[in-house]
């Protein structure tokens, strides 16, 4: 019983270097340096299969994406539905609605999960060794059955014919655009974000600023917000495979599925191209001597 509380008491922290999201600053090591490169993670770690704190950060994921989805898709919904838009919200209440969401959902679950609430999040961290391949997939699959969750759920409130009429609150690439311009928008969309939580997340900049706990969601938060206000226009902005097919999946009409492989293309490629350029260019770390 005792090693199931000591378990419980560690959480997160228990692989702590594996999930960078944290804000608490690295100490000292043995160079004097005010901070310590985190190890790489292993492909592979069996050991994280027997720990409570595996099974909490997939349910920590699910609960967090199924939030994001509920009130993200409800504020979209909210304004289409409107005759006006000066009755609503409008587009920066929406951007709003999703960079906040991110905001205070990473502020929540940091110390839990790594508050991903992003596959294209997750798989950029994984390129760069910060999580293992089995928590990567885990946190993926839960993403996605939150999002699917979250999308159910609106569309309960709203009612299934009038979730209809309003598009589910979708992604597609809006009339005008090339699928090319759909695709190169959200590659560019998903890098500023995943660039922004390497740089956040970074450990010289975490001990740095530790003094400011609220320092690594807000950044992040707002580079949500600032791509969404950037990108609406044009596919509604995905920049988050598991929001696109939970939508996709409860809204179940073919303008969904046609644009939806620019969905989880285009983000995967801006975070591998975030997760590279952060360690070769900005940490260049396979530079570093060892």
């Amino acid at each position: 019983m005792e090693g199931k509380e000591e378990d419980v008491r560690l959480g997160a922290n228990k692989y702590s270097e594996r999930q960078p999201l944290g804000t608490a600053a690295q100490s000292q090591d043995d160079n004097g340096k005010d901070y310590s490169e985190p190890p790489p993670a292993p492909l592979f770690e069996p050991s994280e299969l027997s720990s409570w704190s595996f099974y909490r950060a997939g349910i920590a994921e699910f609960i967090a994406t199924f939030l994001f989805l509920y009130i993200s898709v409800m504020t979209v919904m909210g304004v289409v539905k409107a005759p006006s838009k000066c009755q609503t919200v409008g587009i920066q209440g929406i951007a709003w609605a999703f960079g906040g969401m991110i905001f205070a959902l990473v502020y929540c679950t940091a110390g839990i999960s790594g508050g991903h609430i992003n596959p294209a999040v997750t798989f950029g961290l994984f390129l760069a060794r910060k999580l293992s391949l089995t928590r990567a997939i885990y946190y993926m699959v839960m993403q996605c059955l939150g999002a699917i969750c979250g999308a159910g759920v609106v569309k309960g409130f709203m009612g299934g014919p009038q979730y209809q009429l309003l598009n589910g609150g979708a992604n597609f690439v809006a009339n005008g655009y090339t699928k090319g311009d759909g695709l190169g928008a959200e590659i560019v969309g998903t890098f500023v974000l995943v660039y922004t939580v390497f740089s956040a997340t970074d450990a010289k900049r975490s001990a740095r600023d530790s003094h400011v706990p609220i320092l690594a969601p807000l950044p992040i938060g707002f580079a949500v917000f600032l791509v969404h206000l950037a990108t609406i226009p044009i596919t509604g902005t995905g920049i988050n495979p598991a929001r696109s097919l939970g939508a996709a999946i409860i809204f179940n009409k073919d303008r969904a599925w046609d644009d939806h492989w620019i969905f989880w293309v285009g983000p995967f490629i801006g975070a591998a191209l975030a997760a590279l350029y952060h360690v070769v260019v900005i940490r260049a770390i396979p530079f570093k001597s060892k």
